[in-house]
């Protein structure tokens, strides 16, 4: 199972019709790009999956459609992350009867609470979920950093796989790949940093830049795993206007927008997101469809 999780998992968007209902057609048009880019896994309802603004029933239904669509063709890691341990187990168990490689949990938000707290949360996480768990540390949205040394101590369960490190701090990632229990797998979760994590000893991404060009990114990914920087750096410096862009608006309103001019869904997002901007779409037209 964790050898099915290295290299690039896609963070999936969820696009959505006017009225905010699922867009499924889209959907399933997203999935086949991406899995015509030859990223290696999916996961669904992250952050860019807007999962902060839909329901449990919602979720569970666009997982149920996910791996239906996929129809085993690549692992499905599932997002069920929150400040309240003890509804996150509840709801685990709604999740048994899907056929997933891991959940993706990012630690508690608002409640700030102390390296011992995130500690116990995940502990009791992993004691309790049906499946394994992928760590994630994205202080940017949580306002609470996982030290090194606390995911190092969770390392050690054996139910915990991995961590997703989006806290930008380089140093902080070379502490956990050069101290970490074997077969504990470090992922970027920052689509500019992944290519410096892996070269660092880290095995792969949840990207949010593999919606939009997911054999482009990929292929980086993959030549930076094989050892062949010289090449992975060039394909990654031709990236860098794209991850820019991806900020510009926030995530995953610039997504949607790059997804937009290519074709695939609306740039619709969900209150208190915001769509983006008329100029954004343009730009990504003359970046993505400019011979």
């Amino acid at each position: 199972m964790k050898a099915e999780l290295k290299g690039t998992g896609v963070a999936l968007a969820t696009p959505m019709n006017a009225d905010y209902t699922i867009d499924y057609p889209s959907l399933g048009k997203l999935l086949d790009h991406i899995v015509d880019g030859n990223a290696d896994y999916i996961v669904v309802q992250g952050t860019t999956g807007e999962s902060p603004v839909f329901s449990w029933k919602e979720k569970l239904e666009i997982l149920g459609f996910v791996i239906a669509h996929l129809k085993g063709s690549k692992p499905v890691v599932f997002g069920l992350g929150g400040n309240n341990t003890f509804d996150l187990i509840e709801k685990s168990n709604d999740l048994k009867s899907f056929d997933l490689a891991a959940i993706l949990s990012a630690s508690p938000y608002y409640n700030k609470p102390s390296q011992q707290g995130i500690v116990r949360h995940y502990q009791m996480l992993a004691d309790a979920f049906p499946y394994p768990i992928i760590l994630y540390n994205v202080p940017s949205r949580t306002a609470s950093n996982m030290k090194a040394a606390t995911t190092l101590e969770l390392a050690k369960n054996p139910n915990i796989i991995a961590m997703k490190e989006a806290s930008g701090d380089l140093d902080q990632c070379q502490q956990i790949a050069d101290n970490r229990p074997d077969g504990f797998m470090l992922l970027s979760g920052d689509d500019g940093l992944a290519h410096d994590i892996i070269k660092m000893g880290g095995e792969g991404v949840i990207s949010v830049i593999g919606n939009l060009m997911p054999k482009a990114y990929t292929d980086m990914v993959n030549a930076t795993l094989s050892g062949d920087f010289d090449h992975a750096n060039k394909m990654n410096d031709t990236l860098r206007s794209a991850y820019a862009m991806l900020a510009e608006e926030g995530n995953p309103s610039s997504l949607k927008a790059g997804l937009e001019a290519i074709g695939i869904c609306k740039r619709t997002v969900k209150p208190p997101l915001f769509d983006a901007s008329d100029g954004l779409v343009e730009r990504w037209k003359e970046l993505l469809l400019t011979p």
